[in-house]
């Protein structure tokens, strides 16, 4: 859980983890992007995101947690000022995990960071993993090494094989939002059905490296874990008033970088590419062991990712409308920086984020911005009249015919659906008093005949006697 990350960060935070003898730059918690790391910096607020769906969203990647999905209201209440606390607790027990050599000394307890990261830290470099480097020639420096010629220091299991870095699920949350009262109410089957009961160490895979581990304090709880999809995914295009050449080069070079034979190596190797499809993953020989991956390491990743890519998790999406850069880093940014600094209050922060978003809203046009949120989350468009009567101020400033023209053609929509309901209730009216009278008249007939039956048996019955009646 998050609130797990806070306490083992601050517990290891300051300690000497790679046994070199120095404390005082050694972090519980190394994270990509931090300020520092030029215009990437305007994802930092996705750290916060990331945190925040895990409370803001139960029922899938649907759901959403960023807006309400039909009045495009911003979203920030108590699930994001949780999500900013649990950063105000993290921030200063940080240090970036990517463009220094923090992570590769052994100096970070917990890494945090895209996949992008992860494989500048373990592949794109001469000898990938976690190891003492010479500082003294740069950043990425070669591996220290002993006499015999191996890695002076690598962290290791008790039994002194080396600990590959092992992929986590991604963190949750143990409480989700009561979206009818923004109050934290416990994850279970009802309140988070995309959540998953926290299992003993002893039930976890035999191939899991974690079943050796204690039992999480939470055993038997409800967790809401959040996959978190950091960006939309990478786009290709070519543009259609370059030269029919340079279109040809484009679509082989795109041609190649996609085809299987390139782009199921390319993820263990030096390059940008990430795996994220199920062939990349699908199989330890064809190209993690030649990466230099053990079969555990592996294991365990391919796990988490086809977890993560499954249709059936809560994953989230990040904001992804037009103009990103106005919502995440003008606005966000700014007020993320200014509460783990101390500098701005919760209040202050959260009135300062809705009138930004909103301000950037009205820039690119809230209707437009409304649908675009609702399509990045696989939503239908809301109809003309559902519009109209949820934003009629914006719809009439697009056009204010058509509000009208949706609004009159509900009047005459609601005026034939009355006179059909009148027409109806009036015709089960004459239908029930035709039932009846139709009842009445069959009750009746019914009476004469048995009347006349008894007449006709009274007059038998005498016939037989034979006895004068004077």
């Amino acid at each position: 859980t998050w609130d797990d990350l806070v306490e083992i960060a601050r517990f290891y935070n300051g300690t000497d983890l790679n046994d070199d003898g120095e404390s005082h730059d050694d972090w519980g918690f190394c994270i990509y992007p931090r300020t520092g790391s030029g215009f990437n910096d305007a994802w930092i607020p996705e750290l916060m995101y990331s945190t925040w769906a895990t409370t803001d969203q139960t029922r899938g990647i649907q759901e959403g947690f960023l807006f309400d999905e039909e009045t495009l209201d911003p979203n920030i209440g108590t699930g994001f000022e949780k999500a900013m606390n649990y950063w105000k607790d993290l921030w200063p027990l940080s240090a970036d995990a990517c463009i220094t050599s923090t992570f590769v000394e052994g100096r970070c307890a917990i890494g945090i960071a895209p996949p992008g990261c992860w494989k500048s830290v373990f592949v794109n470099t001469d000898e990938g993993g976690v190891a003492w480097r010479d500082r003294t020639n740069g950043d990425w420096g070669p591996v220290l090494r002993d006499e015999n010629g191996e890695a002076l220091w690598r962290p290791t299991f008790k039994d002194g094989t080396y600990a590959e870095p092992y992929r986590l699920k991604p963190l949750g949350s143990l409480e989700v939002i009561d979206r009818e009262t923004d109050t934290l109410v416990e994850c279970g089957p009802n309140t988070c059905p995309k959540g998953e009961k926290i299992k003993p160490s002893n039930e976890l895979p035999e191939d899991d490296r974690a079943n050796r581990l204690v039992d999480s304090p939470h055993v038997g709880k409800w967790i809401n874990r959040v996959p978190f999809y950091w960006s939309g995914g990478y786009g290709q295009g070519i543009r259609k008033s370059a030269n029919s050449e340079v279109k040809d080069l484009m679509f082989e070079f795109f041609s190649y970088v996609n085809s299987p034979i390139t782009s199921v190596d390319d993820i263990v190797m030096p390059s940008w590419l990430d795996d994220w499809r199920y062939s990349q993953l699908a199989s330890y020989e064809q190209n993690y062991q030649k990466g230099g991956w053990n079969y555990d390491a592996w294991n365990e990743h391919q796990r988490v990712m086809k977890y993560a890519l499954s249709n059936d998790v809560n994953s989230a999406l990040t904001l992804q409308l037009p103009g990103v850069l106005m919502y995440t880093r003008d606005v966000m940014l700014d007020q993320f920086q200014k509460y783990v600094s101390g500098e701005s209050d919760m209040e202050t922060v959260k009135e300062e984020t809705i009138k930004g978003w909103k301000e950037a809203t009205l820039v690119y046009g809230k209707i437009n911005q409304l649908d675009s949120y609702r399509a990045t989350l696989g939503l239908n468009e809301l109809s003309t009249y559902q519009k109209c009567t949820l934003h009629r101020q914006e719809m009439d400033a697009i056009d204010p015919a058509i509000c009208k023209e949706a609004t009159d053609n509900s009047t005459t929509i609601i005026i034939v659906l009355c006179s059909l309901v009148g027409a109806g209730i009036l015709a089960l009216v004459l239908y029930f008093f035709y039932k009846r009278y139709k009842s009445f008249q069959a009750i009746k007939k019914a009476h004469e005949q048995l009347m006349e039956s008894t007449l006709n048996e009274a007059t038998r019955c005498l016939q037989q006697l034979d006895y004068p009646l004077h």
